[in-house]
């Protein structure tokens, strides 16, 4: 990593970040400034784990703003799946497609939290619970799938799902996609009932909030998509062009009543415009709750969607974002940006 660090080499882009000690920052591989001494670094495998150490952003190469691209390798391996979910490649396989195994495992794991082989295993369980809702025969499932043991299909599928085949006919599983955007990588889950998270990877307390979910919903979460994720990312790709100022979407957020209420004054505020804490209070008709407003507005989980990042404190600070107050800053700059333009 130091080698391709010096080298400013755009293959290792997404793969790790490198913390300065003696500066206190921390860079994308290919970064313009001066390069410390081996001594004087650290790696990091993601943005979230460099913050947590204390390091901040470097201005120069700018880590936060821009996304980079998957290295080649990834995207190799992703396209792979796509082209056939049900086929397991195994590291023969990879090593015949001129792919090391362990680069891949590497690489796969930096971009996605998850290793290739898990990725696919839980591509292949996602279209076998499809295809058992809609009525498939389970052995027909299993063949399809690649597993000769009907046991061996079963057990993949209770760990997974929390029950065998025939028990998830009604069931639904969270689809899950990593989307690309100018303020970082974001995931978001939908069913067929539509959007249920959308959220900054980098998020603290992310993993609690899928654990939150999942429970609630009694469901899986699997990588896929449907109509709802592919609307969800085209319509973020409109929104940050600054062609777009409201969604359209199916949402299907998880809370109390009085959470849905407060999520729904939030969706009424206008791109361009903040509201306050009592101001959102008054608008329900619970006039004097605003710190329950600021616990529900806080518990959002589909995030720009359902525009938390529009209610600001009474004295006009921007207060806390689950995302960082950088980021709720830079939303509303954009918004405020677009609006003066529209107008």
């Amino acid at each position: 990593m130091y080698r391709a660090f010096t080298r400013r080499d755009s293959a290792y882009e997404g793969v790790f970040f490198t913390g300065v000690k003696t500066t206190g920052i921390f860079c994308r591989p290919t970064c313009r400034a001066k390069k410390p001494r081996a001594e004087n670094v650290e790696f990091f495998a993601s943005i979230a784990e460099a913050l947590h150490d204390g390091y901040r952003p470097c201005r120069l190469c700018c880590p936060l703003d821009r996304v980079p691209a998957p290295p080649p390798v990834v995207t190799r391996l992703l396209r792979a799946v796509e082209a056939s979910p049900c086929l397991r490649l195994t590291d023969k396989d990879l090593a015949g497609l001129g792919i090391d195994p362990s680069t891949a495992r590497r690489r796969f794991r930096a971009c996605y939290g998850l290793t290739f082989q898990a990725y696919q295993r839980a591509r292949r369980m996602g279209l076998a619970l499809h295809e058992v809702r809609a009525g498939k025969p389970v052995i027909d499932v299993q063949m399809d799938g690649g597993y000769d043991s009907t046991s061996g299909f079963r057990g993949a599928f209770r760990r997974v799902f929390g029950k065998p085949p025939r028990g998830a006919r009604a069931d639904d599983c969270l689809l899950a996609r990593r989307l690309d955007t100018p303020l970082g990588k974001m995931l978001a889950l939908a069913d067929r009932r539509g959007l249920r998270l959308l959220e900054f990877v980098d998020r603290r307390g992310l993993e609690n909030e899928l654990g939150r979910l999942r429970r609630r919903l009694r469901c899986a979460v699997v990588p896929g998509s449907n109509s709802t994720l592919q609307a969800v990312e085209t319509q973020l790709g409109r929104y940050f062009a600054g062609e777009q100022r409201a969604f359209d979407l199916p949402l299907a957020p998880v809370g109390s009543a009085f959470q849905q209420e407060v999520w729904g004054a939030l969706r009424r505020i206008p791109a361009g415009e903040t509201r306050s804490y009592a101001e959102i209070a008054a608008e329900i008709g619970r006039a004097g709750a605003q710190r329950a407003v600021g616990r529900a507005n806080g518990s959002n989980n589909i995030a720009i969607v359902i525009p938390c990042h529009r209610v600001i404190g009474a004295d006009g600070s921007l207060s806390g974002y689950g995302g960082g107050v950088w980021r709720k800053q830079r939303l509303l700059d954009h918004e405020r940006a677009h609006s003066k333009a529209a107008n």
